[in-house]
């Protein structure tokens, strides 16, 4: 497996909208899993694509399979499974995030509109059995399998709390600049899949072992990836040529992947939390419940965390996880067989970042709730030492909410991708870039990772960047490097530690930012 690492913007997961023009070859094909058999959705006469949707590969995780890891789906033959009906997982927005968004759309005015009435109601397709995902296939390597292509997995984002396949765009343009980048023209297959988050996914610490298990959501995203292993080469694609590729928590997620299975505590907290609010004492109890109460739980949790979290997150548990990822990777303790390309956007926590902080008070009391479990030696050290609130041009940052932001931005984002090329740079060549086109917040490259021609945020201007991108990363997917058919190579990152940096008008070799001392000292994770 080969992953790619994004460990940048925005929300959500990805898979295929509708087809801009179909003409349904009849009958549309079928594939035998051998637990199932399952029949193409719809064919893409311009793109020359099968859409395989809704795929399980996994039994829903109901009733005694609530909080436990996935199960490999049960045997059902009786009849063709069409995948026309889809779903998502329970999601759970916060309040701090949807009112950010509607200040940034002005759809609100001022924070004082802000509330919890701006959280969209649920969605009728989330429910609890979601382990589903998307196959798109080109024709030619489908129809003629004989010569297998490679596979891109999307991870979608969303805090580990919300997000879906599908939410984040349709991967026509990538599939169709995999074909002319392939000296072959038969282009990569791309795979895209649900996976369980919130209390759902990311229950963590000492007492989840009793009757239950920390972390099951990257557990169903390791289940889909094996089941990519043992299935895609039924739709044409190579196993050994996967490509793992994410955003936001979908790259965190991949960190985490690679760096799963050797404990230290999770956040027994949040359990605690969690089950006071349904009223029970033990996982086992909470299985009993119907999922309305688990979900309305969760929901309150995420909508209340503080600024620039989500609540849940991927925690130690002495298993998968049994450290975070930054540690193991200082600690070698990682898969070194895989190749890696990551990237970060230039202004990740814009909206992450709450406007209050206008002194040094508001400063600490947001690294208490963003960080719970550190020390109050660490959050001085945090405060006074590491962003000290010194603003004569001497440190990275203006005033108040400039500190604020960056030190969010490295923490979360920025320092993960430096991480990942210690680890790595020394086993062989690899690669990353900056996205810096305006205004280039978290999540705004994931429209230009899936663009299929101009549109508000991706306007006609843009064409030639978004275009680019989409050629390094199908590159990068078909080779291992990045720079088939490129303007400008992305730099091998080396001892001299270069990145590009990509900008509207522009391509510029520049010395890695995250490179730095602060960024050294989060990797220890003294605060967790």
């Amino acid at each position: 497996m080969r992953p790619l690492f994004s460990l940048l913007p925005l929300v959500s997961g990805v898979a295929v909208a509708p087809p801009k023009s179909c003409s349904t070859p009849t009958p549309l094909p079928t594939v035998d899993l051998g637990y199932e058999i399952h029949q193409a959705i719809s064919f893409n006469e311009t793109g020359q694509y099968y859409n395989f949707s809704n795929i399980r590969y996994a039994r829903p995780p109901t009733g005694e399979l609530r909080f436990t890891p996935p199960q490999p789906p049960v045997k059902n033959r009786e009849t063709i499974q069409k995948g026309d009906i889809g779903s998502s997982c329970p999601q759970a927005i916060a309040e701090w995030y949807v009112c950010n968004l509607a200040l940034q759309k002005q759809v609100i005015k001022s924070y004082s509109e802000c509330g919890k009435h701006l959280i969209p109601p649920p969605d009728p397709l989330e429910r609890e059995d979601c382990l589903f995902l998307d196959v798109i296939a080109p024709r030619a390597a489908f129809d003629k399998p004989s010569k297998k292509i490679p596979v891109m997995v999307w991870v979608y984002g969303g805090g580990y709390a919300f997000g879906r396949k599908g939410l984040d765009g349709d991967p026509s343009g990538l599939i169709e600049r995999s074909k002319e980048v392939d000296p072959d023209g038969r282009g990569v297959i791309f795979v895209t899949f649900n996976y369980r988050g919130g209390a759902f996914g990311f229950l963590s610490g000492p007492n989840v072992r009793a009757n239950g298990t920390a972390n099951v959501g990257l557990l169903d995203q390791r289940l889909a990836l094996e089941w990519v292993q043992g299935n895609i080469h039924l739709f044409g694609g190579d196993k050994n040529r996967v490509t793992v590729f994410g955003q936001s928590a979908g790259g965190g997620s991949t960190m985490h992947q690679i760096t799963a299975y050797g404990g230290l505590r999770g956040r027994d907290d949040l359990l605690q939390d969690f089950l006071g609010r349904l009223n029970v004492s033990t996982i086992q109890e909470a299985r009993q419940l119907p999922y309305e109460a688990l979900y309305k739980a969760n929901a309150d949790m995420v909508a209340i965390s503080p600024q620039g979290t989500f609540t849940w997150a991927p925690g130690p548990d002495g298993s998968f996880v049994p450290a975070l990822p930054g540690t193991r990777l200082a600690q070698g303790g990682f898969d070194k067989s895989v190749k890696i390309m990551t990237a970060f956007n230039h202004n990740e926590t814009e909206y992450f970042t709450s406007q209050d902080n206008v002194n040094n008070t508001v400063f600490v009391d947001n690294l208490k709730a963003t960080f719970p479990g550190a020390q109050n030696s660490v959050i001085d050290y945090i405060s006074n030492k590491l962003y000290p609130p010194v603003f004569d041009g001497s440190q990275p940052y203006k005033d108040f909410f400039t500190r604020a932001k960056l030190s969010l931005a490295e923490a979360g984002f920025v320092c993960n991708t430096h991480y990942l090329q210690k680890a790595f740079s020394h086993l062989g060549s690899t690669y990353g870039y900056k996205f810096s086109v305006p205004l280039s917040f978290h999540g705004l490259d994931v429209f230009y990772t899936f663009f299929n021609g101009p549109s508000e945020v991706v306007p006609a201007s843009a064409s030639p960047v978004a275009l680019m991108l989409q050629r390094y990363l199908v590159s990068f997917a078909l080779t291992g490097k990045p720079n088939a058919q490129a303007e400008v190579d992305i730099p091998v990152y080396g001892s001299k530690e270069q990145l590009l940096e990509i900008t509207a008008g522009r391509l510029d070799i520049i010395p890695d930012p995250s490179s730095n001392k602060r960024c050294e000292w989060w990797q220890k994770a003294l605060y967790f």
